[in-house]
């Protein structure tokens, strides 16, 4: 599946987090108050002054007409912050559901590293700077976006909302921002690509079947997608145990859309009783992927190639010597290898190999504003969010999503005022050093 960034520990310290939902919603049960748990309450929906954060109900588009499970269609969101997140989707999502989307692979060594390397840098604040105006704009791949924040691309959103990934989109052009669409999706290529305005590029999983990929690719193109995202971290599926466990499968109704031709979109039980996704991804995804097929893809897509994925200076070299524009510093959100450095603490390496030649990105982890400083300071051009997106469209659906993603711009608004850096091209390895405390838990 594509990168769900990092799944976040629960806090040690008890927090309150509040629901608003509308009058006619399902209403979540509340989670008993531990060390390790946020309380949850639930009160009727009402702006709070001086909360910029409790969003406006939007009307559920009719999609499918069946209901998801725990729908929180109709839910204005309040949270305090993006970490909180994680425990508020666990008491809204089915538990299969839930740990698809947290779980990374193995031991999910690489799932925690993804966090705890933003700890290991430490921000050098510079004052006496007029930071009375500021501006989180900047350009991908020369498109005008509102903050280099872009929505990973992620799988199945189905699971969690009705609208499903036609919400994400629409969330995405309403923050003015990229949508990176998942090739295995619950909605297709095009009808993603008919929501709203936003800047939209396509992730690719090339498939076994050459001509079914060269049909996706021709798709995207006429679809109207910015650019091809190829995943290559990928050429067989991480062993997640979480989905093994619980014999992950998609439940009556959803299928992965953009399958359908080749009769590969439905996704019963596994026969052997593990994940029916690990049982597809076989069947589908192409283990002899080589760099020879990266020249392939780009004759075929006539637009700017991403190679999502990428963890190693050599890797980067080859990349740009192959044509590419864009580059995603990438362990797929912890789901593939695990054992894997964090991926900010890979960035710095990445970057230095690409000199410039190619825009670099990182996924993995970023849950603060000042994250994001800390990314663009080692040299990304942007980060790309996952899972917390998704938590959000769980919780709220379309406005969920925005208002997670207009909350780390916030977030990231503040921390630019805060280090004295005002624009986004005043973010430069001048605001970040390696904290001395390499062991700094995050």
């Amino acid at each position: 599946m594509s990168a769900y960034g990092d799944a976040v520990p629960p806090a040690t310290t008890n927090r309150v987090i509040t629901l608003f939902p509308a009058k006619d919603a399902i209403t979540t049960v509340a989670a008993a108050p531990s060390p390790n748990r946020s309380r949850i309450q639930i009160v009727p929906l009402a702006r709070t002054p001086g909360s910029d954060l409790t969003m406006p109900p939007r009307e559920a588009t009719p999609t499918n007409g069946k209901a998801c499970p725990r729908d929180a269609a109709r839910m204005g969101v309040r949270f305090t912050n993006l970490l909180e997140l994680e425990d508020l989707a666990r008491a809204n999502i089915p538990k299969d559901a839930f740990e698809y989307i947290a779980g990374g692979a193995e031991d999910e060594v690489s799932l925690r590293r993804n966090r705890e390397a933003f700890g290991r840098w430490a921000l050098r604040p510079r004052v006496l700077v007029d930071v009375s105006t500021r501006d989180t704009s900047t350009t991908v791949l020369g498109a005008p976006v509102s903050m280099p924040i872009l929505v990973a691309p992620t799988a199945f959103h189905g699971l969690v909302h009705p609208d499903g990934e036609l919400a994400t989109s629409r969330a995405a052009a309403d923050a003015r921002t990229v949508y990176v669409a998942s090739t295995i999706a619950t909605r297709t290529l095009e009808e993603i690509a008919a929501v709203g305005q936003a800047h939209r590029w396509f992730q690719l999983y090339v498939a076994k079947d050459r001509g079914f990929t060269e049909k996706l690719v021709r798709r995207a193109r006429h679809a109207g997608y910015e650019a091809l995202c190829v995943t290559v971290d990928t050429p067989v599926l991480g062993r997640r145990e979480r989905d093994e466990r619980n014999a992950f499968t998609l439940p009556e109704g959803l299928t992965m859309a953009n399958f359908a031709e080749i009769g590969l979109d439905r996704m019963g039980p596994s026969p052997e009783g593990g994940s029916a996704f690990a049982v597809a991804a076989e069947k589908t995804i192409n283990a002899a992927l080589t760099w020879r097929d990266v020249e392939w893809l780009r004759s075929l897509a006539r637009i700017p190639i991403v190679l999502k994925g990428i963890m190693t200076a050599e890797d980067a070299a080859l990349a740009v010597e192959h044509g590419v524009s864009g580059i995603v510093v990438s362990n797929h959100g912890g789901r593939q290898l695990d054992g894997t450095l964090g991926t900010l603490d890979a960035l710095p390496e990445v970057v230095e190999a690409v000199h410039g030649r190619a825009e670099v990105y990182v996924d993995g982890g970023v849950r603060r504003g000042t994250d994001v400083v800390k990314a663009l300071a080692l040299g990304a051009r942007a980060v790309l969010l996952g899972r917390p997106v998704v938590y959000g469209l769980a919780l709220g659906g379309a406005d969920g999503a925005r208002a997670v993603l207009e909350h780390l711009r916030i977030e990231l608004e503040r921390a630019m005022a805060l280090v004295g850096r005002p624009k986004i091209g005043e973010i430069d390895g001048s605001a970040v050093v390696a904290s001395r405390n390499r062991a700094i838990p995050y």
